[in-house]
């Protein structure tokens, strides 16, 4: 499957560097999933789930300006959840909610991306490795994280190719 193209961006405070850690955030209501690229951004890694508040995104955000210094991010990519027609719903809207807050909190590039198909992928992936419906709930979100991050680097190694 090849990577979805990247979601608008705001300029060229968005652009990623190219080398140092990136943090892929996949969020969801109640989990959100991570994943961290090595500093020289070849590979995608699980990181870990975030477990949030229903409702409650000022923790969510807490937690996330957490993560990128825990992580020593460099960049960060969130993931944008565009419906199947291309539209944003309210799920996309929150993605750029928290870019924003992100953007402000922590001074690092904050890119949206398209990640439809990412949490199926991940599913699948987490299938064919035979892990329980129960451990695919846990790991899912990180394995999303992982897939979406691992678009932008190749997106990346093809621009800087080119």
């Amino acid at each position: 499957m090849s990577a979805p193209a990247p979601a608008p961006s705001r300029g060229h405070g968005d652009e990623l560097p190219t080398t140092g850690r990136l943090l892929a955030i996949d969020l969801g209501e109640v989990r959100i999933g991570l994943a961290l690229s090595d500093p020289g951004q070849v590979v995608a890694s699980p990181a870990e789930t975030l477990h949030v508040p229903r409702d409650a995104d000022g923790p969510a955000v807490d937690a996330l300006v957490d993560a990128t210094r825990r992580h020593e991010a460099a960049g960060v990519v969130i993931g944008y959840p565009r419906t199947l027609d291309g539209r944003e719903g309210g799920a996309a809207t929150r993605a750029r909610r928290f870019a924003e807050e992100l953007r402000e909190r922590t001074g690092l590039p904050v890119r949206l991306w398209d990640e439809r198909f990412t949490t199926v992928e991940a599913e699948r992936v987490l299938i064919d490795a035979d892990v329980s419906r129960a451990g695919r709930k846990d790991t899912v979100d990180r394995i999303a994280a992982s897939v979406l991050l691992q678009g932008v680097l190749e997106a990346q190694r093809r621009r800087r190719q080119s």
